[in-house]
């Protein structure tokens, strides 16, 4: 209260440019400036002159201010500068008039009126500026308002309630109408007979003045004609007019009070001019009740006044309450007054003249009353463009209009021209006969309704995005519903439309101008094409509010009279005045529109483009066809031909050329202007020769192996990977059909399309063009299975093409590209130039300097750091003399610093134009038609930095370092005087940058990577990181503690980010920082309850404490010092035990937290050997029976007392874990997607190498177990296990150890190297069970014996040890009739592979219901795993498949199949189907016959059906088919692979 009543003194005391130093400072004090920059301020003499001069770079270079401090005070100086210069206004008006009040003189009226205020015609709008009145204490504007057109109906016009009319006027050049007002306020309460009275007295009274001056004017009741409390003068209140025909009535006095002179007869002359009374509606917004200004013209025409003066006898009620008339009295206008004359002879006698001026006016009124309309053309223009020379498609377009009439639609091309991003369309019929109707047949649109863009779910940008289908067609939103659609959507009247739509249209505008695009990178354009109605008038006032004003927005009409109705009731709607809604306004036929926007329109609409075909000529593909491939960016024979070449100046040719040596992306329009030779042709490294012989020997080869094939480009950032690619496309847009698949589009969608572009009108599926696709920076996992649904569909639709059908042009960044090239279908793109490319990049530059005439290279610095081959000194030459021309204070330094960090560490990244521009604070307005952007912020040295680009997904102008080398060299340096660790502190802490709303999801996205994302050489990086590369940076050349304050702040201001927590608890436990690791892991496992990841980690934080305390272990710890210890080893294991149970992400296919379990396990039976009570000999006994049975040595019953029941079940837990991830290994393949990889808390083996680690953990488990088992026999006399158990507990141990514990591990032996160390440890095994009764075996040791036998036949066939497969089929046959079996997987899995017939006629009716049974249990099984995780990851492994061999033979291991695929893309010929075709694996493997049915694939086993799935669903071929493949024996089943049908 204390400021703001100081505010106050400051603004009612002298003006600011009287204030001193002493004042400015008092002033800057209550305003809220720091102390410090008031001290600076009175030191450099700042007083109120130089107040007002003050400019932000002053502030900042001199007096050292920040951003927030400076806005703060311009801000409220600016404030101040307005209230004080309304006041000196409101005192101004004021002061007159109070004389006007005093005198009726004529000057002291018109004094009131300045020259910008009278009106030069009678339909001219002005520009009337805001008047301002101070009245109790309180600061009032209000806002000029216009008159209605003199004597014309004014159906449409309006007027605003407190509005100001200008002051009452006298005589102009008789034209221009006089005006007087009457405020009616009281007497508008009289009865009708009083109320026609005293409406004639001022009606007759003023009409006789203007009659006898021969002047036009108009007196306007219901406006204030003098200052009345808080009214002011010449202020719109109304009338509440109950009754109209009072004030028609009211003229009815004319001819009984009016004579003429010098006949002195009664006159029916003034009912000639006196017309009848206007009503104008008066708009007020917070009445129900309507008013009007009742308006009275009066048109004094010199041929029904020729030479005659009128006296009027005002009427009046004598006492009797009769209506009698005044005597008779000539009137005048004196000023701005009616007034009797005083010197009757004089104005009798200049009748004459009066009347001649009179006529004189009347002659020229039609030159007089011609508006002044600027050139239509360049109005249009200049609205369109944005002040540009043309329209592009840098600019989208948004349209509102209402119902297009037949004849407009002829007049459209314009608007299929333009970049429309959304139409708001009023017509409920535009779908069938409107505006859509013709519209979408040119180019396809997606409709919706104003329900569509209410975001109720609150879902993310990318996804609302997505849902609606922006971006790839015009979204049409239907805002009154649509005819002949469900009844929710029906089309209503204004008052409904108003009730029920009007909050939807309000918050679809606020979606589209608050979070979808930046205000100055979109044009509204208004179609009045029918009559306006309120609904089309509350669309302009939102998108007004929303935009901040109207200079993004343009009115296009082509009737007068629609325009004249809208112009009244967007004024009533808003607070701008008629001119400036005149700036932005166009009335043209639309035939004219259409052909002047065309005129100026870049490019124009194919309504279809051009692509080749088989035969050797091209196609057509539709505008609307083309949209339906909405994943793909296709790339026609004709491309970029609808480019209008006349509206492109030579100088924007050259910019475009500029713009892409500094370091911007390629265009299409590159290639297509060389070819025009407009421009130089673009540089083909020898990596473009390369790529085209691969292709050209691909795709010449008639007979191909793979119907798909791929070619790998792996570049160097920035060193032109991209540009050859696209120039490959370029060249072969004649020979294939060529796209580029867009990012975040879903592969089965990528996959249609593809299919569709590769059958556009072809006549053959057979013998169509191949169809390449450019694939940039997409994830491998994506690529692969691209691959394989392109792949089914090809099995699926049986192509039997020869040729190859789809290249995937795969074209990847790496830091090291030499170490991906593996394959002859890989190439490499450096940064260093061949002895063939040097010459050519030497003779481009000369070229460039000519053909740009340019004076600095650095302005195509990309171009130059390529051809110098990115020599470090001369990139870091380049930058040192860079930096040494900024401002290092500056706040475009600050913006330099923030880019080259994310463009340092996070791939791909960039800032929006929109966050630089709220970074520097600058604000968007308008400034006499200027915008002030954020280029204009930019030294001369930041924009040789920085290239601007437009973002793919979300289409927002955005900016980046021009090279990443660049990028890394400035953060170096730059690094020197503020460290990386506070650079990123400053980015991370900027709430301006996180919470600004345009381009929100994308930034926070890459602040996300640049703090989480690890580098991994899978990717292409150089080499694995634990955390992310920054981190690690600030760690190792900084200090742990500024990256741990670091990570602080990005929880923080990402929102309690969960997973930021669980990193920064990664980066304390691995630095052993365990109780602050355990304090973040809690908080992100707050943030995140059920995620597993999360969970886990907290199990990691404890298993590394453990393991460090484990690790410091100096002597054999004590009981109770073990104490501690065991406690964090239990935490961790229940902790781990959280995360198994917890819902599984849909992304995650292995649960890690088994793994953490096993580890800490095994380390903690470790541990407890070498306590002091179990270190000795006998102790190892001790253990053992403390471990396995209910024994507890007194010394450790109390003391360990909270520890009994974890240690007593740690076998059993250990036992159970490691079958839990065999079980997960047995399911699945074990690769890991780039998300998952980057939360992971395992380590590398656990990650990579799980097999073996699983193999390595069990014998750690095992060995434990058995020597101290081996103790236990050693001393039996003292033994508390009874024999039999410790039998069978040593035989499980032994089988542990050797490798044949669980199903992953004995499988795991097949694929070992060493098959004869294999052999032996398998036999090993099934030596301990020869003299056992093998039907007395626990199920799941029997099974894993069996799974012994059947590995050991797979290795060394000719093993003694071998069981017959007879043998073994009875094994399983009795366990499962006496109900022994019950292993819910692993059994079933060996009855399906064992019982498996070899010929149908072998399998007994019972054998038969067993096999089909177990099947049916595997199936059922398995769907519970399979629904955790998501399709593209459910990559199951068939370990062995159905072989002509017979007995045990018949059982075909897989990697077998993979000897004879050995060679590179191994990955590809599984995928691809190619290893079914080798001779060797044909000779193996045995086909089975089957049939289809309703997508669905079955084959005969015995008497019974058993449905087959096969390995990709869609390689079944369509219809019902006879078929045969080959059988595989997975975990989910029976599967079927290479499904071909049986001709």
């Amino acid at each position: 209260m204390e400021n703001s009543s100081s505010k106050t003194r400051f603004q009612n005391q002298m003006p600011l440019d009287k204030w001193t130093e002493e004042e400015v400072g008092t002033w800057l004090k209550h305003v809220g400036i720091k102390e410090c920059y008031i001290d600076k301020l009175k030191d450099e003499e700042v007083t109120g002159p130089a107040l007002i001069s003050l400019r932000e770079d002053y502030l900042r270079k001199t007096i050292g201010m920040k951003s927030g401090q400076i806005e703060l005070l311009i801000s409220t100086r600016e404030q101040l500068l307005k209230s004080q210069q309304h006041k000196e206004k409101s005192k101004s008006v004021v002061d007159d008039k109070t004389v006007h009040e005093e005198t009726t003189a004529p000057t002291a009226a018109q004094s009131l009126v300045s020259d910008s205020q009278i009106l030069t015609n009678t339909g001219e709008q002005h520009n009337v500026p805001t008047l301002s009145c101070e009245a109790t204490a309180l600061t009032e504007t209000l806002t000029w308002s216009e008159y209605r057109k003199f004597d014309d109906d004014g159906k449409d016009f309006r007027y605003i309630k407190h509005r100001l009319l200008p002051p009452e006027t006298g005589i102009e050049n008789l034209l221009v109408p006089c005006h007087e007002y009457k405020s009616l306020e009281v007497a508008q309460k009289l009865d009708s007979k009083r109320l026609q009275v005293k409406v004639a007295r001022e009606v007759l009274r003023f009409a006789c003045a203007c009659m006898n001056m021969r002047s036009n004017g108009t007196i306007h009741f219901g406006v204030m004609d003098k200052v009345k409390g808080t009214h002011k003068h010449g202020e719109i209140i109304g009338v509440d007019v109950q009754n109209r025909e009072d004030f028609v009535d009211a003229l009815d006095y004319i001819e009984r009070c009016f004579k003429v002179l010098p006949q002195k007869c009664v006159t029916n002359d003034p009912r000639k001019c006196i017309r009848n009374p206007r009503f104008v509606e008066v708009i007020d917004k917070d009445m129900n009740v309507k008013t009007f200004v009742v308006e009275y013209d009066v048109v004094p025409n010199v041929s029904i006044l020729k030479d005659k003066l009128y006296t009027v006898g005002i009427p009046f009620h004598d006492k009797d309450q009769k209506v009698k008339s005044e005597a008779q009295i000539p009137y005048c206008r004196v000023g701005a007054n009616t007034v009797p004359i005083d010197d009757l002879f004089s104005s009798i006698k200049g009748l004459s003249e009066t009347d001649q001026k009179r006529e004189e006016a009347e002659s020229t009124k039609h030159h007089t009353t011609v508006e002044f309309r600027e050139d239509q053309k360049r109005t249009l223009s200049k609205l369109l463009t944005g002040g540009k020379k043309h329209m592009d498609d840098s600019l989208f377009y948004i349209i509102v209009t209402n119902k297009f009439h037949p004849q407009h639609l002829e007049n459209i091309t314009f608007l299929v021209n333009m970049n429309t991003f959304c139409v708001f369309d009023f017509d409920p019929d535009s779908l069938e006969t409107g505006l859509c109707s013709t519209f979408r047949k040119q180019k396809a649109v997606t409709p919706h309704f104003l329900d569509d863009y209410f975001n109720e779910e609150r879902s993310n940008l990318k996804d609302m995005s997505d849902k609606l289908g922006l971006f790839e067609k015009t979204s049409w939103i239907f805002c009154n519903g649509r005819n002949n659609f469900y009844e929710k959507e029906e089309p209503c009247d204004e008052q409904n439309w108003i009730k029920t739509r009007k909050t939807k249209l309000k918050k679809a505008v606020s979606f589209i101008c608050n979070e979808l695009l930046p205000r100055k990178s979109l044009i509204v354009l208004f179609l009045l094409m029918s009559e306006v109605e309120q609904p089309l008038v509350q669309t302009f006032s939102e998108f007004y509010e929303e935009m901040n004003g109207l200079e993004s927005i343009v009115v296009l009409s082509e009737s007068k009279e629609n325009y004249k109705k809208w112009y009244s009731l967007a004024q009533a709607q808003l607070s701008c005045d008629g001119p400036t809604l005149d700036n932005i306004s166009v009335t043209m036929p639309l035939s004219h529109v259409d052909a002047t926007v065309q005129s100026i329109q870049l490019s124009k609409n194919q309504t279809t483009r051009t692509l080749p075909v088989s035969s050797g000529g091209v196609c057509f593909l539709k505008s609307a066809d083309e949209a339906k491939l909405h994943s793909l960016e296709i790339i026609s024979v004709d491309q970029c031909e609808n480019t209008n070449l006349d509206v492109m100046d030579e100088d924007e040719i050259k910019q475009k050329e500029m713009y892409f040596y500094h370091g911007g992306k390629i265009d299409w329009m590159n290639f297509w202007l060389a070819d025009k030779h407009k421009c130089g042709d673009v540089i083909k490294r020898d990596a473009y020769n390369e790529t085209n012989d691969i292709l050209e020997k691909t795709v010449n080869c008639y007979n191909t192996i793979r119907p798909i094939e791929s070619v790998h480009i792996y570049h160097h950032p920035g060193s032109g990977g991209s540009t050859v690619a696209r120039q490959v496309l370029w060249t072969w847009k004649n020979k294939a059909r060529c796209a580029v698949v867009k990012h975040c589009k879903e592969i089965t969608t990528v996959c249609e399309h593809a299919v569709k572009l590769r059958e556009h009108e072809e006549r053959d599926q057979n013998h169509c063009l191949p169809v390449l696709l450019l694939l940039e920076d997409q994830k491998s996992d994506d690529i692969d299975f691209l691959r394989r649904e392109l792949r089914n569909v090809i099995t699926t639709k049986n192509i039997t093409s020869c040729a190859v059908c789809f290249i995937l042009l795969i074209c990847t960044r790496s830091n090291d590209p030499g170490r991906m090239c593996r394959t002859s279908q890989t190439v490499t793109v450096t940064h260093e130039l061949s002895e063939n490319e040097k010459p050519m990049f030497t003779k481009k530059g000369e070229e460039l300097k000519m053909t740009l005439a340019l004076k600095d290279t650095n302005f195509i610095l990309t171009f130059v750091l390529l051809s110098e081959g990115f020599e470090r000194k001369y990139i870091e030459d380049f930058v040192r003399n860079t930096l040494a021309k900024i401002d290092p204070s500056s706040q475009v330094t600050r913006l330099i610093r923030f880019v080259a960090l994310l463009n340092c560490y996070v791939e791909n990244s960039h800032m929006s134009v929109s966050h630089c521009e709220a970074s520097l604070g600058i604000v968007t307005y308008i400034d006499k038609l200027h915008y002030h952007a954020f280029v204009d912020g930019l030294s001369e040295e930041a924009k040789l930095l920085f290239v601007d680009l437009r973002e793919d997904t979300t289409h927002i102008s955005s900016i980046r370092i021009i090279h990443k080398l660049v990028a890394e060299e400035l953060l170096n340096q730059m690094s020197k005087d503020l460290p990386q660790s506070e650079i990123a502190k400053d980015l991370i802490t900027d709430k301006v940058l996180i919470n600004h709303r345009f381009g929100k999801d994308e930034f926070l996205k890459f602040l996300r990577a640049l703090f989480i994302r690890r580098n991994k050489k899978s990717r292409g990086d150089l080499k694995d990181t634990d955390f992310s590369p920054l981190i690690e940076h600030i760690t190792k050349t900084e200090e742990l503690q500024k990256a741990v304050v670091l990570m602080t702040d990005v929880y923080h201001s990402l929102g309690k980010d969960g997973i930021v927590a669980q990193q920064l608890a990664r980066l304390l436990y691995t630095n052993h920082r365990f109780e602050e690791a355990l304090q973040w892991a809690e908080e992100a496992k707050s943030c995140l309850p059920y995620d597993p990841f999360v969970l886990d980690t907290l199990g990691q934080v404890y298993r590394r404490w453990f393991r460090h305390l484990y690790d410091s272990l100096e002597e054999e710890p004590s009981i109770e010092k073990a104490i501690d210890i065991v406690s964090i080893a239990q935490k961790a294991i229940v902790a781990f035990r959280d995360a198994e149970n917890a819902p599984k992400k849909e992304t995650v296919s292995l649960n890690s937290s088994y793994y953490g379990e096993v580890d800490v396990g095994c380390r903690l039976l470790k541990f407890l050997s070498k306590v002091d009570v179990f270190a000795y000999k006998p102790g190892k006994l001790l253990l053992m029976n403390y471990l396995l049975t209910d024994f507890i040595p007194e010394t450790l019953k109390k003391p360990w007392q909270k520890f009994h029941p974890l240690l007593k079940g740690l076998q059993n837990s250990l036992f159970h874990a490691l079958e839990h991830i065999s079980e997960d290994l047995c399911y699945f393949q074990t690769d890991i997607s780039e998300e998952d990889e980057e939360l992971d808390t395992r380590g590398p083996e656990q990650i990579y190498l799980p097999r073996e680690w699983l193999t390595k953990k069990s014998e750690e488990y095992a060995n434990f177990f058995c020597d101290t088992i081996d103790v236990n026999n050693a001393q039996q006399d003292n033994a508390i296990v009874p024999a039999s158990q410790n039998s069978q507990l040593q035989r499980q141990m032994m089988t542990y150890k050797l490798g044949g514990g669980n199903v992953t591990s004995i499988l795991s032996l097949i694929y070992r190297k060493d098959t004869r160390k294999s052999a032996e440890n398998l036999e090993r095994i099934l030596s301990m069970y020869e003299h056992l009764q093998l039907k007395e075996l626990d199920p799941e040791e029997l099974s894993l014996y069996i799974f012994c036998q059947i590995a050991l036949n797979c290795i060394k066939s000719g093993s003694t040890k071998l069981s017959s497969l007879k043998e073994l089929q009875d094994l399983v046959k009795c366990c499962i009739k006496k109900r022994r079996f019950v292993f819910p997987v692993t059994g079933r899995y060996l009855v399906s592979l064992l019982l498996w017939p070899e010929t149908d006629s072998e399998l007994s009716p019972t054998d038969s219901e067993i096999l089909l049974t177990a099947i049916d249990d595997l199936q059922k099984f398995s769907e519970p795993k399979i629904k955790e995780v998501i399709p593209r990851k459910r990559r199951t492994v068939d370990h062995f498949y159905f072989g002509k061999a017979r007995g045990l033979n018949k059982i075909v291991h897989k990697s077998v199949i993979d000897k004879q695929n050995r060679g590179p893309k191994r990955k590809e010929k599984w995928l691809g189907g190619e290893v079914w075709k080798k001779r060797e694996v044909t000779q193996l493997l045995k086909r089975v016959d089957g049939w289809t049915e309703n997508g669905m694939l079955f084959t005969k086993c015995g008497d019974n059906t058993i449905r087959v799935f096969p390995r990709y669903s869609a390689s079944l071929p369509l219809g019902n088919e006879n078929v045969t493949f080959y059988l595989g024996f997975s975990f989910t089943g029976v599967v079927a692979s290479d499904i071909q049908v049986n001709e």
